[in-house]
């Protein structure tokens, strides 16, 4: 039986978040200042995160770019491939990733439009091929955007520590996603701390890390 984690109080979240208020903003802040010269390996990183570890994708995303994957004829799959570290669905994320280069230009274009992020969100998971509604709210957040929800596990289970959540979803449609961000956003204001810096906290408190 697994224990119950305790629960959260907004004292104690604003009492961690005194701790932590400037690595959580300088992270923040260097998000904002991605060229957009990078968000090519940015959107990758965040095909590659799903069932994966953040540390693995980068180490992929790194072995991508020292073969010049964005510009050089190159097969992704053996680089995803690796015994230092493990990708997993590395053949369908090969997929995504063959599939996203051909259409990178276009994608650039409508990131770079000034499309408000919500609807950018909506357009990128329409229209970039593994790329979800977690997956796509990671990469605008990684390029400088604000306000959407990233509701991986780690989340997920602080939003039901802190009771913002009564249960554990056990999927995410895009409906019940968006009921989550709303009340995560509400919740947010309450403590005075921004969703986005929540979110950085939340994970520094599961990994012990301030991660992209």
């Amino acid at each position: 039986m697994t224990k119950k984690r305790p629960g959260l109080s907004i004292d104690a979240l604003q009492e961690l978040f005194d701790l932590k208020r400037s690595a959580i903003r300088l992270r923040l802040a260097e998000f904002k200042q991605v060229h957009p010269s990078e968000y090519f390996y940015e959107l990758v990183y965040c095909l590659l995160t799903p069932q994966s570890s953040a540390v693995n994708a980068e180490k992929a995303v790194r072995l991508l770019r020292q073969h010049d994957f964005l510009n050089a004829d190159v097969d992704p799959e053996p680089l995803l491939h690796q015994k230092e570290f493990y990708i997993r669905f590395h053949r369908t994320k090969t997929k995504n990733l063959l599939e996203l280069k051909p259409h990178y230009p276009e994608i650039e274009m409508h990131v770079l439009n000034g499309t408000p992020a919500k609807d950018l969100r909506e357009w990128l998971v329409r229209n970039v091929r593994g790329l979800g509604w977690k997956e796509a709210s990671h990469f605008l957040r990684n390029v400088g955007h604000e306000n959407l929800a990233i509701l991986d596990r780690h989340i997920l289970r602080n939003l039901l520590r802190t009771g913002v959540l009564r249960t554990l979803p056990k999927t995410l449609t895009p409906k019940r996603y968006l009921a989550i961000e709303e009340k995560f956003l509400t919740f947010a204001r309450r403590t005075g701390i921004s969703m986005d810096e929540l979110d950085l906290l939340f994970w520094s408190m599961e990994t012990g890390e301030i991660r992209k």
